[in-house]
């Protein structure tokens, strides 16, 4: 896999890699997240009048994880869901921390390919994922419409017709690669996400690689754990004393000093 410096400096190429920042935006929820660490996360407009959102992705030089391998202190091997809801998303998941920090990883991952688009992924994540509170019917239809323009805009980049597949081959996808707690209680965790979306234009193209690190604030609901508006409110004070650990992939030495833990696959 080729590792190349990312430029993701649309909607279209940003909305994969943070598939959850725009469902919690639009929930009204207060979500910190960035692509790189010069970005001001205060600069950025409110997606709505309770809402403090920023996805810095594409705003500056993209982080490039070095040659050099330095193992990572701390690992963890997330549980498994116990099931695959309607939506097609693993849920169920243990009433602990770490199972908290699986449905955070299970919510952060999307993929947007030839047969789903990114209104399939976005109303996965949030009819899956989010607390009852904060779902809506006007909720649901502007992310629809929003990941409407967003394919629209992908299709445009990626040179087809809006509606027709994208090109062979092509893809966007994100996935959760570290994490590092910012509150934990036997009902409400929330943890700084760190994530790595990927994005190909086609078979021959070159894969672009992007890390991302997201806020999120989960609490125990009908014996699942649901992404919160209110404990995500609590998690961005939190956050205000420690500031944002640094975007290092795991491999990196300073993903160490930055305090995140990685993430092995769950056998």
């Amino acid at each position: 896999m080729s590792r190349t410096r990312g430029t993701w400096n649309t909607k279209s190429t940003w909305i994969a890699g943070a598939a959850l920042a725009a469902v919690l935006a639009l929930t009204g929820y207060a979500v910190l997240s960035g692509g790189d660490d010069d970005a001001d996360p205060a600069s950025k407009d409110s997606a709505s009048p309770s809402a403090s959102a920023s996805s810095s992705a594409g705003a500056g030089p993209s982080y490039v994880p070095p040659d050099d391998w330095s193992e990572p202190e701390r690992w963890t091997a997330l549980p498994r869901g116990e099931r695959t809801d309607k939506h097609g998303s693993e849920v169920a998941f243990p009433h602990t921390t770490e199972g908290a920090v699986a449905t955070m990883a299970a919510a952060n991952s999307a993929s947007v390919e030839a047969d789903r688009s990114s209104v399939d992924e976005q109303l996965r994540i949030y009819h899956s994922y989010v607390a009852k509170a904060d779902q809506s019917d006007d909720n649901a239809e502007q992310i629809e419409l929003a990941a409407i323009e967003t394919d629209k805009a992908l299709h445009k980049q990626m040179g087809v017709e809006a509606g027709r597949p994208l090109p062979s081959g092509a893809y966007m996808r994100s996935n959760v690669i570290g994490y590092k707690i910012v509150r934990e209680s036997a009902d409400e965790v929330s943890a700084w996400v760190l994530s790595r979306a990927a994005q190909k234009a086609g078979e021959t193209e070159k894969e672009r690689l992007d890390y991302t690190r997201t806020l999120n604030a989960v609490v125990w609901e009908d014996g699942d754990w649901r992404l919160s508006g209110v404990a995500t409110q609590r998690a961005l004070q939190d956050v205000k004393k420690d500031g944002e650990p640094k975007i290092v992939a795991p491999g990196d030495a300073a993903f160490n000093s930055a305090g995140w833990t990685a993430i092995r696959e769950a056998s």
